[in-house]
């Protein structure tokens, strides 16, 4: 009732109106008590179809997490909890309805259950809510509260309809006040009414858990269908074709599943049965590993069997390739750019289709072999700027030529450095006079080491002193002492040598410049 101040007119129409609902309550029709009971059986016969079916797709959930634990070993966790949670509150209120028709000779005399004191006396006392009541609402906040929680993120739509579905904040009747969520639903109606809102509570409770299952089954399923987990398969006769032939080959999709392997592995090659050793699992693909054979076609039959449910489904093989002889070209490569440098030993791969290494023979100024396909090359006394390796593979006796030509440059000019810092550099003076001055190779691929023996040094205004070696000596340090703040100073001519050649003469190196700071 609302608070405040009230005429005393108003008073008498709200005691008025309270004598007419208790009139009501007392004198209410017998139908409508029998219809309010056969509704609650109604309601408890959904029940017990939603629950067979809750604990179908909690079987089929499980069985799936067995099989398949990368996918489906969280989400059955989640609905095992959630299952859990829903089986509790059940058994509460179920315990609730046994407690309240206890006192009834006939619990399906739904004409004798127009009373509400039953309920009225266990749910509230003294005009407020009885700790059994408070009790009854906690239970229904922590099922709330615990499902939306285990859900988490990406059930946004089902954890706000588990919201609405429990919530129990306060209500508002018909004149605009505001009560409580159990006086609201619960007080001063008759018994069956009463039952049958408990019985709607566990419908909803078992709705719930059929959704929350739905949707992880569905969202799983949404995830395996979806077109990201697709990759395109070339699908050929045969996996070689020689020049003038037509291809034939199709692309077709083929769905990528990680999670997805075989239970039995059956497999032939040329109608050899391969062993356990020739094959391995990984991310969802049987991965060959056996040798191509001769030249020639060859097959690969068999069947790949997975266990669905208790039938196991055999997925039949049946895939070609071949195996082609004879190349007639080489392979050369330079594993650090497309030229030979002088001065330093560049490192080559060479090879030849279908030819084992030690039948490839290769050949030019300063080549080299370390191992298996692996070359070096040294062109440093080469004044040409180009040079031809030759390569001959031989099979059967047979040899086949073939040859590539390589660009010859120098090393790039070297740049000066202080404390590897190039071009114009801030520092302080007693920095300057313990830094080493080196020379620096930018973006120059090969990884050599350059060693500088000596530089000049200039303070504007003084004579330029000769430095030998890579830092300051006195004069030059008695130099720059005389230097301003903010005076810049010069370091040029710098002479350096390769660390790995030191016969190799370099370009003139940039010289580097210091602002001095202090």
């Amino acid at each position: 009732m609302a608070s405040g101040k009230q005429s005393p007119r108003q008073k008498m129409i709200n005691l008025m109106y309270l004598v007419f609902i208790a009139m009501m309550a007392l004198n209410m029709s017998k139908e409508v008590l029998v219809a309010f009971g056969s509704m609650n059986e109604k309601l408890e016969e959904s029940n017990a179809t939603t629950e067979q079916r809750n604990v179908a797709a909690m079987q089929g959930l499980k069985s799936k997490a067995n099989e398949q634990a990368a996918k489906y070993a969280e989400l059955a966790q989640k609905a095992e909890t959630i299952n859990q949670l829903s089986q509790n509150l059940d058994t509460y209120i179920q315990g609730v309805k046994n407690d309240l028709t206890s006192s009834l000779d006939d619990p399906q005399d739904y004409q004798a259950m127009d009373k509400t004191d039953i309920l009225d006396e266990k749910f509230f006392k003294g005009g407020k809510i009885s700790p059994e009541g408070q009790e009854f609402v906690a239970k229904i906040n922590e099922y709330r509260e615990g499902v939306i929680n285990t859900l988490g993120e990406g059930f946004s739509t089902l954890n706000s309809e588990i919201e609405r579905k429990f919530n129990t904040g306060e209500r508002e009747d018909s004149e605009g006040t505001k009560k409580p969520w159990l006086t609201y639903n619960f007080e001063g109606f008759p018994l069956i009414a009463s039952i049958t809102q408990l019985t709607q509570i566990q419908s909803d409770i078992k709705t719930t858990e059929n959704d929350v299952l739905s949707a992880m089954l569905a969202g799983q399923l949404q995830e395996e269908v979806s077109m990201t987990n697709y990759t395109t398969l070339l699908e050929a006769p045969k996996s070689a074709y020689y020049q003038g032939e037509t291809f034939d080959g199709a692309i077709v999709l083929g769905r990528s599943d990680e999670t997805t392997k075989p239970n039995k592995i059956e497999l032939k090659l040329d109608g050899r049965t391969l062993s356990d050793n020739d094959y391995s699992l990984q991310g969802g693909k049987v991965v060959l590993n056996v040798p191509v054979g001769n030249a020639g076609d060859h097959s690969i039959t068999g069947k790949l069997i997975f266990n669905e449910g208790e039938e196991p489904i055999e997925v039949p093989v049946n895939q070609k390739f071949a195996v082609i002889p004879k190349p007639n070209s080489a392979t050369i490569s330079a594993d650090k750019m497309n030229v030979l440098y002088r001065g330093v030993k560049n490192p080559l791969t060479i090879s030849m289709a279908g030819v084992p290494d030690n039948n490839v023979q290769a050949s030019a100024p300063g080549l080299s072999r370390t191992s298996g396909s692996s070359y070096v090359m040294d062109v440093t006394t080469l004044q040409q700027r180009e040079v031809k390796i030759n390569v001959t593979g031989t099979i059967d006796g047979k040899s086949y030529p073939s040859s590539s030509t390589f660009r010859i440059k120098d090393i790039p000019s070297p740049v000066g450095s202080i404390r590897r810092e190039t071009g114009s550099v801030k520092m302080q003076r007693n920095s300057l006079e313990g830094s080493e001055v080196g020379a620096e190779l930018p973006d120059f691929d090969f990884d050599i080491g350059l060693r500088v023996t000596g530089f000049s040094f200039k303070v504007s205004g003084q004579p330029t002193v000769t430095v030998r070696g890579n830092r300051l000596d006195n004069a030059a340090k008695a130099a720059l002492r005389r230097a301003g703040r903010g005076e810049t100073v010069q370091i040029f001519d710098i002479d350096a040598s390769l660390t790995t050649n030191s016969g190799y003469k370099l370009k003139k190196i940039a010289p580097v410049f210091i602002e001095l700071t202090n």
